[in-house]
């Protein structure tokens, strides 16, 4: 499975995953939750791709919402950021 991910503005990205059945999804990522979640550490566009791979492991990349605010993710799953955070440190 292959995450294109290409910034359209500021904090709108488009994520594209090439796999058997092909998935676009527009994301939101504002600068708090980046630093939130990084610390400056990593980019948007590398945040965006662990956020995927971490969805992809818990669902099909067809079941990925097509537009959302990354911090909705916690909503589904709580573990998110905490695994995220360890993840980044690493």
């Amino acid at each position: 499975m292959d995450i294109t991910i290409k910034k359209e503005d500021h904090n709108l990205f488009i994520v594209k995953i090439n796999s058997k059945n092909n998935s676009i999804h527009r994301v939101i990522l504002k600068d708090d939750l980046h630093n939130h979640l990084t610390k400056g550490k990593i980019s948007k566009e590398e945040l965006i791709k662990l956020s995927f791979q971490f969805l992809l492991q818990r669902e099909s990349n067809t079941s990925i919402l097509s537009s959302f605010e990354l911090k909705m993710i916690s909503n589904y799953f709580p573990e998110y950021e905490k695994e995220i955070i360890l993840k980044i440190k690493e």
